[in-house]
């Protein structure tokens, strides 16, 4: 039986905005964990204030790979100096072995970035818009971490459920079913490399501000796994924020939900490693 679940808020980082919320729900006790854009110019300046919250929250990296700019030169994913799309990442990590070279080596990058900040290694690994599940990509992400951490120390986010528990949610089931198709095979692979895993995940939303956001937060409690993740993306919207990304008006009606919403008694906010993973 599930003896607490995950709630981990995606993009720190990405702008000071989303950034600043993220770090007021972590401070009210509202969050557990949080992935942050290590590639974002915000990383340096606001990794201080969120490793303070490393004793109680999982602290990880949001690998990145189609906003903005990369850390480094990728001449044949970004040859621009800008990231593509995600369907663009889909295809050429498939099908160019250049191009998965350039994200073994962006991805070292990001960790590095990671460390260099906070002095430690992250608690997790997850991906912006799930790139990290992308066939192409994942061996790269998984390798990697395997290469890097000891066995059991690092986990990585499954963005994969039942199909039952989907459904039973009633929350963009399309969409996750699609996520989720994209992720077959992911858990497999990661603990054949001795990577934690979660299971269990929800949160995949249809980012209409007229929903209620609050309402479907308790849906995503439905059917939880035994270690149960919810992802979510608060925010504060700013002008860089409509800038870069297309989740934008969402973002506050989200953090308000968040910042009121109670967990059920029986299914407690907690870390992953404290869910038995």
């Amino acid at each position: 039986m599930p003896t607490g679940f995950v709630l981990c808020a995606d993009d720190f980082a990405i702008t000071a905005g989303v950034s600043r919320s993220i770090l007021e729900l972590l401070g009210r006790g509202k969050l557990s964990a949080t992935g942050a854009m290590t590639s974002r110019p915000h990383w340096r300046g606001l990794a201080r204030e969120l490793g303070a919250f490393a004793e109680t929250a999982d602290l990880g990296l949001h690998f990145n790979l189609t906003c903005a700019a990369p850390l480094g030169a990728m001449p044949r994913l970004a040859p621009g100096g800008e990231l593509p799309a995600l369907g663009i990442v889909a295809r050429a990590a498939v099908l160019a072995p250049a191009v998965r070279r350039e994200i073994a080596a962006e991805f070292r990058r990001q960790l590095d970035a990671f460390e260099e900040a906070l002095g430690r290694p992250p608690d997790f690994v997850d991906g912006h818009q799930h790139v990290h599940v992308l066939p192409g990509v994942r061996r790269a992400v998984l390798d990697g971490l395997a290469r890097r951490y000891p066995a059991g120390s690092v986990y990585v986010r499954d963005p994969a459920d039942r199909v039952s528990a989907i459904r039973a949610r009633g929350v963009a089931v399309g969409k996750a079913l699609v996520i989720a198709g994209l992720a077959s095979g992911f858990r497999t692979a990661a603990l054949r490399r001795e990577l934690r895993v979660n299971r269990g995940f929800a949160g995949v939303a249809p980012f209409d501000p007229a929903r209620d956001f609050a309402a479907d937060l308790a849906r995503f409690l439905v059917c939880p796994g035994p270690a149960h993740l919810v992802m979510c993306h608060p925010g504060f919207v700013d002008d860089e924020l409509e800038r870069l990304d297309p989740v934008v008006a969402t973002r506050p009606v989200e953090h308000a939900a968040i910042a009121a919403f109670v967990p059920p008694s029986d299914l407690p906010l907690r870390r992953l490693s404290q869910l038995g993973v």
